[in-house]
């Protein structure tokens, strides 16, 4: 982070289940100095968190990083906590402004170079180095597993942005660790994915990913006036 440790650092925790709320929870403890807001649509989520902690907007995560979200002055972090790939999500909705988007499945080719694939429900897949459920507070250590104590088999994020398949190009956005078990990226990681994506000019697997874990959606866009 450029801005100094005492200057007050905005974070964005996009969903207020059990990862947005622990987030919230961990880091309003850090000796940093965090304004926190914490964005879910659910009611009843909003209605039983605690306003000491955070401040609590009621309103679809996407759509409010869509309406408030700039390069330089709105947030310094954004926590993605939601149930979907908010990245992927608000790309998306930044394309359609102007853009025709088409969800692809991701090849099943390429799927199968990743480890421990499951699918997901619209055509994107999850992926991760673990076998096994991750304690909640991992630190992720550079050089081995801390479940296992084994040595690190690689890191995903490197191994998704050094993807050569077919004509697809790969854009991922890595998770950075703000705590342990809590990872975020900053609103310039997203816009320069979304420039990434508008200059590839060919289809596109767009990944947010950590050390150990990571989701992918395939996509390609095409100019509306082409399909008048």
């Amino acid at each position: 982070m450029e801005k100094g440790e005492n200057f007050m650092k905005k974070l964005w925790v996009i969903g207020a289940g059990k990862f947005g709320t622990r987030a919230v929870e961990i880091l309003s403890k850090k000796n940093f100095r965090f304004d926190i807001t914490i964005v879910d649509k659910d009611i009843n989520r909003c209605q039983k968190l605690d306003k000491i902690l955070c401040k609590i907007i009621c309103m679809d995560g996407i759509e409010y990083l869509s309406k408030n979200l700039t390069e330089n002055d709105s947030a310094d972090w954004i926590i993605p906590a939601a149930p979907v790939h908010v990245a992927y999500e608000w790309i998306s909705a930044e394309l359609k402004k102007k853009y025709l988007v088409e969800g692809i499945d991701v090849p099943e080719g390429l799927a199968k170079s990743l480890p421990n694939v499951i699918s997901g429900s619209k055509g994107e897949i999850y992926m991760s180095y673990a076998d096994f459920i991750c304690p909640d507070n991992c630190p992720e250590p550079a050089d081995k597993c801390t479940y296992t104590n084994k040595p690190r088999i690689g890191i995903l994020h490197k191994k998704l942005e050094s993807i050569k398949f077919d004509n697809f190009k790969s854009v991922v956005i890595q998770s950075k660790q703000l705590a342990p078990g809590v990872g975020g990226y900053t609103p310039k990681d997203l816009f320069d994915a979304l420039d990434m994506v508008l200059n590839a000019h060919r289809p596109i697997l767009l990944s947010t990913a950590c050390k150990c874990h990571g989701v992918m959606h395939a996509f390609q866009i095409s100019d509306h006036s082409k399909n008048v």
